[in-house]
């Protein structure tokens, strides 16, 4: 029994310590690179995009759509370079809620469907971001290590 421990929980513990890295980074890069275009798209095509926030019910479509555009442009930006990630992630959460609320909710017959839903996945992956910190990857690590250089890595998300 000691010998199934040690392979299936500490070695892969020990493997996967290595590559604590790559999941935020993954995550960043999926999250950014989405809504970096996604508010570039929304921008670039601001009349039709507030006809479909007026047809969702979004109330000041005229106001809200060019800052929700801006919001997924600028925070897409900041997350895939690791930039105020956990401040970039907050906003970002709060657009998906809206999203499901406005446009999704009449969809919603069961947790399964709701669940399903993308925007689910995104406000998670955006949660973690908020929570965990944007990993060793970014820049701020970098910038947190310059200018707090005493301080152990696992203070700056990594």
């Amino acid at each position: 029994m000691n010998t199934v421990m040690t392979v299936f929980y500490d070695w892969s513990r020990i493997v996967a310590s290595y590559f604590t890295w790559a999941a935020p980074l993954a995550v960043r890069i999926t999250v950014g690179w989405v809504f970096l275009w996604s508010g570039w798209g929304k921008l670039q095509a601001l009349p039709r995009m507030i006809e479909n926030f007026r047809s969702w019910g979004i109330p000041l479509p005229e106001i809200v759509t060019p800052f929700v555009s801006g919001v997924e442009f600028v925070g897409g930006f900041l997350l895939l370079v690791g930039l105020l990630t956990r401040f970039a992630a907050v906003p970002m959460m709060i657009v998906m809620l809206v999203a499901i609320v406005s446009a999704k909710a009449a969809q919603v017959d069961s947790l399964e469907t709701l669940l399903g839903f993308e925007e689910i996945s995104y406000f998670v992956m955006f949660a973690w971001l908020a929570i965990a910190g944007p990993g060793p990857v970014s820049l701020d690590h970098f910038v947190l290590k310059a200018f707090r250089p005493n301080r152990p890595a696992s203070d700056y998300g990594a």
